[in-house]
């Protein structure tokens, strides 16, 4: 039936169409020295294993194998075939696999955005293993400002957002993931550095410096719900400058200022950090993934799953 099909599609295309299936006969008849033992070793008829061989001799053009009572030996074109089909079928079985791979997440790439630190803390451990599970995922990391995250995830840029914002949005959907504690950044002679935990009641004289980036946004509607009246709160000095240039301008004793957890894993001359409480305990900032409803990607689907299993979420919601 396979001959008759590619005696039609010849007759139509006018090109000779050899089958993988005449190929991997051919490679294994030449490995085997023998037609009998080639059928053997396929679990199929000798008779097929003769036809196939012929039918490959008939489309190439040329003899391939010397046929003896000893069994098969390859003449010189056939050497050359023979060599040719097994490259072929190994760059089949390659794209075969990498495709299933791909498929099932286990390949390709993945872009994650964020505006936090990977110093320490949960986002760290999370790459760090998704990296130990999908080794042959290639992941690409972005650190942007929140905006500019936010419009490279519309525009198909980035995958994945880890961002400290849940706010919903029509075109995306989002898992709430963890939470950090929110410490206090202090030159190393300050006061409040002599102490194991600092209150929110103990900034109201001091001079909090916060980026136009990152999460100063939700570090100032902090100092908001903590201090009711505006004549109690700290005094907010903003500032167009990254997150590590903040704490170089901490440590020239300018201000003090607000910072992840995350944070701590990058020591910084000059400073110390204590956590900041008020009288129910710690405060904490929340952590959520966004991503694009439409988007296929297998290794994000992997990434989404690893996330809602890492962090007990109870579903990839909307």
């Amino acid at each position: 039936m396979e001959i008759n099909n590619i005696d039609n599609q010849q007759r139509t295309t006018g090109m000779p169409v050899i089958g993988l299936r005449l190929l991997r006969f051919a490679v294994v008849a030449n490995d085997c020295g023998s037609l009998r033992q080639a059928a053997e070793l396929l679990s199929i008829p000798h008779s097929v294993v003769s036809r196939s061989i012929g039918q490959l001799e008939r489309l190439v053009g040329t003899s391939l194998f010397e046929r003896s009572t000893a069994g098969v030996q390859p003449t010189l074109a056939g050497k050359v075939v023979v060599r040719i089909a097994r490259m072929v079928l190994e760059q089949v079985d390659t794209l075969v696999a990498t495709g299933r791979s791909i498929g099932r997440g286990e390949t390709g790439h993945l872009s994650v955005g964020f505006c936090t630190s990977i110093s320490a803390g949960n986002l760290r451990t999370t790459l760090l293993d998704f990296r130990t599970r999908f080794p042959r995922i290639e992941l690409a990391i972005a650190e942007r400002p929140r905006t500019l995250l936010m419009n490279a995830l519309r525009s198909g840029t980035l995958d994945v957002l880890i961002v400290t914002s849940d706010t919903p949005s029509s075109d995306n959907k989002t898992l709430r993931v963890w939470s950090e504690r929110v410490l206090v950044a202090l030159p190393e002679d300050h006061p409040l550095a002599a102490r194991d935990a600092v209150y929110w009641t103990d900034l109201r004289d001091e001079t909090v410096l916060l980026s136009h980036h990152d999460s100063s946004r939700e570090f100032e509607d902090l100092i908001i719900s903590k201090f009711v009246s505006t004549d109690d709160r700290p005094k907010i000095d903003r500032h167009d400058v990254s997150r590590s240039m903040i704490k170089g301008l901490v440590s020239m004793k300018l201000g003090i200022s607000l910072v992840m957890e995350s944070d701590m894993g990058a020591s910084f001359a000059g400073l110390k950090y204590r956590e900041l409480r008020d009288g129910t305990g710690s405060s904490h900032i929340g952590f959520s993934a966004h991503w694009c409803a439409d988007n296929e990607n297998p290794a994000l689907n992997r990434f989404l799953e690893m996330l809602a299993e890492r962090y007990s979420s109870p579903s990839l919601g909307d």
